[in-house]
């Protein structure tokens, strides 16, 4: 199978288990998930989504050495993802909107009730080993740490934003490397470059005020049309295309849900108001702190630049926002 993808470039994909998997019912739902969330209304041609991401996040692995277990592991990372992709934490309320949490939550239970099992068994392998994240260091880590889900999506980002193009992405990817089952920027230059580049995609688009009230009109738009019976939690695990045709359906009969919906179709203008008396939503941040081989020795980015020790602790608290809309 040839691949074209906007980070990696072309490549052929001949390994079974993956093109099977690839070709599955639960890995082609991911092609009408927004990576954002709704970037088709409120982050136009800006965003992704989560098939490319995750294709994205196995041909890294695949590239940098990574064991297959673990480029399975991170090629269906993302099935449990439902429609407009972490709104989902806020729509459900959770407790998991300030880490969005929701999907890693449930993916064990999703994944198992889904084909992936069957398709793992058939080339006999371990369908537990390969859905615990713990066994695979290169494809999930804490933040503020690397990982492969993490450079992928930031690239991805900066490459749909216009903030990277193709030979910013070569020369990320030339001076990365992997020691110990961690990823280690090469040169000091690239990790702080790579580090102001995934800082500037949290402040303008992660965790921005954009983003706030993205997660906000989503999810009061999807709870109000459930809350009617015009949608079901099953809905919500189907397409952000499913979800809006049948949101279309409501909307001549019913004004409440047809204000809803122009705000989450991004046509009412909000501001952050915190002097009003509002609810708050927060945002996950994000920001890293790379390790670097520097002078023979591996370092965090905030050892050689203390300021940047500062920059982490500042951004790894969830951000808040107190959303009002004009109308």
């Amino acid at each position: 199978m040839r691949y074209i993808d906007p980070v990696y470039g072309t490549t052929t994909i001949r390994a079974p288990v993956i093109l099977e998997l690839i070709r599955s019912t639960p890995l082609q739902r991911l092609k009408h998930i927004d990576q954002a969330g709704y970037g088709q209304a409120f982050y136009p041609s800006q965003t992704c989504n989560r098939f490319e991401h995750s294709v994205g996040v196995y041909l890294l692995l695949r590239k940098y050495g990574a064991s297959l277990n673990e480029q399975i592991s991170g090629l269906i990372h993302d099935i449990s993802h439902s429609a407009f992709s972490h709104c989902a934490d806020y729509i459900f309320r959770t407790g998991s909107e300030k880490e969005q949490a929701h999907q890693d939550n449930i993916f064990v239970q999703f994944i198992k009730k889904s084909v992936v099992p069957d398709i793992l068994h058939k080339h006999r392998l371990d369908t537990d080993y390969i859905l615990n994240k713990k066994n695979f260091p290169l494809l999930e880590t804490d933040l503020p740490d690397l990982c492969a889900d993490r450079i992928d999506y930031s690239l991805r980002d900066a490459v749909h934003a216009h903030h990277a193009d193709s030979q910013d992405i070569t020369n990320f990817l030339a001076h990365l490397t992997v020691i110990n089952r961690q990823w280690v920027f090469k040169t000091l230059p690239t990790a702080r470059r790579y580090a102001a580049l995934f800082s500037l995609l949290n402040t303008e688009q992660w965790s921005g005020l954009t983003t706030a009230a993205m997660f906000m009109s989503v999810s009061e738009c999807l709870q109000y049309a459930m809350s009617k019976n015009y949608l079901s939690p099953a809905d919500l695990y189907t397409t952000d295309e499913a979800v809006i045709s049948k949101i279309r359906t409501h909307l001549p009969s019913d004004p409440e849900l047809q204000k809803l919906f122009n705000r989450m179709s991004n046509k009412v203008p909000y501001e952050n108001n915190p002097q009003k008396t509002l609810a708050v939503t927060f945002c996950k941040s994000r920001v890293v702190n790379p390790l670097v081989r520097y002078r023979g020795k591996i370092r965090r980015l905030s050892e050689l630049y203390p300021h940047w020790k500062n920059i982490v602790r500042k951004e790894l608290k969830p951000k808040p926002y107190h959303v009002r809309f004009t109308r």
